[in-house]
């Protein structure tokens, strides 16, 4: 059979991404890709740790982020994203900026962080104030506040699951439950952020933004979002503040979903009560040592 009349395929311009071993949510990626860009993932090797800072920093070792942007170079990506929260929040403000200088001095590539992505997300939807939805234990949980306050940026409110394992399989209706219960009497923060990019986010976003009438934003998100606009790409996704600025006017001004009426909100508490997991975590991070847990 004659195929030579066949055209294509189309060009494609090319995004690497370095996911953590355990990271199971690359659909979710492509869905905020254009169909002109393709997304080249490779893993951190795997370490039997649990999701924890340790696991942060060992998975977000210099030299392990330089041989997978170096597998990366093969294919030429345009960027380079690290897609992981506690990753790459673990060292501070410093330490992410580091890990960015020593992934772009690897691969000979720009490079990013989601860490660093949600500071440029916060400045452009001019965030001071937000409160924080993460699937982490309480450890880990602080460790991002720091980072945030670092950056300036202040948490006027915070849920968390005490998670160390599986994150992927957290479902849409507990990550709006815990958006719902680190915003209630938060102090009208200017935005939500929902952490992790084993967290799946995407279908919830549009939901929490129309029902909570404030921008909403996440680890995958906004790591998408930041590595399309370095090389002049938008991301796309629906009634998302981040990605239309006419949303950030509100969900109505899109013809967004109504938001919920006469729900009663949930207690506020900042941080929020933690989870039997979490509990179970507290007892344990007492009795260790503070220069084990370093």
């Amino acid at each position: 059979m004659e195929l030579s009349f066949l055209g294509g395929p189309q060009p494609q311009r090319g995004v690497g991404v370095v996911a953590p071993f355990d990271f199971a949510l690359d659909r979710e990626l492509w869905r905020w890709v254009p169909d002109d860009v393709s997304l080249h993932v490779t893993r951190t090797p795997f370490v039997p740790v649990e999701v924890s800072l340790h696991l942060a920093r060992m998975v977000s070792e210099h030299e392990t982020l330089a041989e997978a942007v170096r597998a990366l170079s093969a294919v030429s990506p345009e960027i380079v994203a690290y897609a992981c929260t506690s990753g790459s929040f673990v060292g501070g403000v410093a330490g992410e900026r580091a890990m960015t200088t020593a992934m772009t001095r690897a691969g000979e590539v720009p490079s990013l962080t989601t860490s660093g992505a949600l500071l440029d997300a916060l400045g452009e939807l001019g965030a001071r104030r937000i409160a924080v939805v993460t699937p982490y234990t309480k450890s880990v949980t602080d460790a991002l506040e720091e980072y945030l306050a670092e950056a300036g940026i202040e948490v006027t409110g915070r849920s968390y699951l005490g998670l160390t394992r599986e994150i992927w399989r957290v479902p849409y209706r507990d990550v709006v439950d815990m958006a719902r219960q680190a915003v209630a009497g938060a102090g009208a923060p200017d935005a939500l952020f929902i952490s992790c990019t084993n967290l799946p986010t995407y279908d919830a976003i549009p939901q929490l933004e129309a029902e909570l009438r404030m921008p909403v934003i996440s680890a995958n998100q906004v790591t998408i979002w930041s590595a399309l606009r370095a090389i002049g790409r938008e991301a796309v996704g629906p009634y998302q503040a981040l990605l239309d600025p006419a949303a950030r006017r509100g969900p109505a001004a899109m013809g967004g979903v109504a938001p919920a009426a006469e729900e009663p909100p949930l207690a506020a508490v900042a941080p929020a009560a933690p989870t039997a997991a979490a509990e179970a975590e507290l007892v344990a991070e007492a009795d260790v040592p503070p220069e084990e847990e370093r």
